[in-house]
């Protein structure tokens, strides 16, 4: 796969679809790689006539790994001290800028997935002349008042590393299966031969915890969020419970006229049976760049 000099990083990407329509850059979550963003919906999204852009963020997949950086203190972090922070997520907003410049994008559309959502919000904040319009999936403000996670959701996520190969299939199979919409269950097998996918791809939670760091070090964006002048929709699931649907109701109730698509049964994923729902809500609110 190709890879962009962007803000001084090397990043993993590629593309679906007809260069020459209207640029739509996916950006993924915490420690998940761009792969996440299965083939099949972006291929849908490119049949709804966009050319479609995934990539590896900083730090996880076959990106730039920044490991010269200190490792994070969290428990200082939660505490207020930001002194171990290795980067922000508006770093990471401008990682993706870079990848706009690389790519010949003087603007695009992007659509953000969890933390991915909070880079997109963020894009909106400090580089809106960049972007055309702007989808955040199960996502949340910063506000910590709002979008928490449940007990469990959070045991899974913070769990030490696996040592191996198959101990990391087990565990992943147990988290997708914990952070999955009910409404909409994978099969085993699915989810075994997603997780040995992602792994064999690559292993970086020295990243993930940077990543980390940067969403609880950036604060809350409520108020910069009531600037933001661009078409916007808020998609989030009813069942999600790693951040709950407050944080998804929170952004759209934020943003000026964003629209706030609410699923049932959905948890913290991108179910198959949903995608044509999801391909709907972004080319309507590509649509309204265009009005």
């Amino acid at each position: 796969m190709p890879r962009a000099q962007a803000n001084g990083l090397e990043l993993e990407y590629d593309t679906f679809g007809d260069p020459g329509d209207a640029p739509l850059v996916l950006v993924m979550g915490l420690g998940a790689q761009m792969i996440t963003w299965e083939a099949g919906l972006c291929e849908l999204l490119a049949a709804r006539g966009f050319h479609v852009v995934r990539f590896d963020n900083r730090d996880i997949g076959l990106s730039t790994y920044l490991d010269h950086l200190p490792a994070p203190d969290l428990t200082a972090l939660i505490s207020g001290d930001l002194a171990t922070v290795p980067y922000l997520l508006s770093d990471m907003a401008d990682d993706a800028v870079g990848l706009f410049d690389a790519l010949g994008f003087a603007k695009a559309h992007v659509v953000g997935a969890s933390m991915g959502g909070m880079i997109v919000q963020q894009l909106a904040i400090d580089h809106p002349d960049r972007l055309l319009s702007v989808t955040s999936i199960m996502s949340t403000t910063g506000d910590r008042a709002v979008g928490q996670a449940e007990p469990s959701a959070l045991a899974v996520l913070t769990r030490p590393p696996a040592a191996t190969r198959e101990q990391a299939i087990e565990e992943g199979v147990v988290a997708f299966r914990a952070l999955g919409s009910p409404g909409y269950p994978a099969t085993e097998e699915y989810l075994r031969t997603k997780t040995a996918t992602h792994y064999d791809r690559a292993v970086h939670p020295e990243g993930t915890l940077r990543q980390t760091a940067a969403i609880v070090a950036s604060g809350d964006r409520t108020e910069r969020l009531r600037e933001v002048r661009l078409p916007v929709a808020v998609i989030h699931g009813d069942a999600d419970p790693l951040i709950n649907v407050s944080g998804g109701k929170a952004t759209a109730e934020a943003i000026p006229d964003a629209e706030l698509v609410v699923i049932p049964g959905m948890g913290h994923d991108l179910p198959h049976a949903l995608w044509p729902e999801f391909a709907d809500v972004i080319a309507r609110t590509a649509a309204r760049a265009n009005g």
